[in-house]
């Protein structure tokens, strides 16, 4: 769990703190599809529901605990922090086997309540209330800017970036025509958003 912590806040200080060194790209950002559930890593107080086949008294409804487990009937504590479903419904499997013979189990995520706190979007710099916000699909850099209250008189806002993480300890800045966006309506530049994507909104210079 120490370690499941330990990257999520990692790689946000990573996005944050390579944002002054990254040259910025007047590429559009790649586009990369949403991953279904079975992927999503699972988090402190989502709420899981274990199903056992034809074993409904193994079933549970189950909010994870701040340790990163949960308690399932037999077979006592299990990890499901920083794992997906698939691999917390492999290991309940593994560990039924020693009272149910071949075990089908399906775990489920109902409410992914620790999204909001995992997958964010930021903005910074030169706007009224600089803001981080859940994200949500269809998300764009309009859309956070507004939220943020617009720009300030000092911003340059031409000279937006949108900086994303492309990897474990590496991050890429896209260029972002902020002021074109909200003066001319013209949306080239108004990326779809990704989970901890930052938006930085300079000053200009006097």
């Amino acid at each position: 769990m120490k370690r499941f912590v330990k990257r999520v806040a990692c790689a946000t200080a990573l996005v944050l703190a390579g944002c002054a060194s990254v040259r910025p790209s007047t590429q559009a950002p790649p586009i990369t599809r949403t991953t279904g559930v079975a992927q999503y890593n699972i988090g402190v107080d989502d709420q899981l529901q274990v199903s056992v086949w034809n074993n409904p008294e193994l079933g549970v409804s189950v909010p994870v605990r701040p340790d990163g487990k949960i308690t399932v009937p037999l077979i006592g504590d299990v990890q499901a922090g920083g794992e997906t479903p698939e691999q917390v419904a492999a290991t309940i499997k593994d560990k039924l086997k020693a009272y149910v013979r071949d075990p089908q189990v399906a775990v489920i995520l109902t409410q992914l309540r620790s999204h909001e706190y995992l997958a964010r979007v930021r903005v910074t710099g030169a706007v009224r209330n600089p803001v981080s916000l859940p994200y949500r699909p269809g998300m764009t850099v309009l859309d956070v800017v507004l939220a943020a209250g617009g720009v300030t008189e000092f911003a340059a806002p031409d000279r937006t970036e949108l900086y994303r993480q492309t990897g474990q300890a590496s991050n890429q800045a896209y260029a972002v025509r902020l002021g074109t966006i909200l003066n001319d309506g013209n949306l080239k530049t108004n990326y779809p958003l990704q989970p901890g994507d930052v938006i930085t909104v300079p000053q200009r210079s006097f």
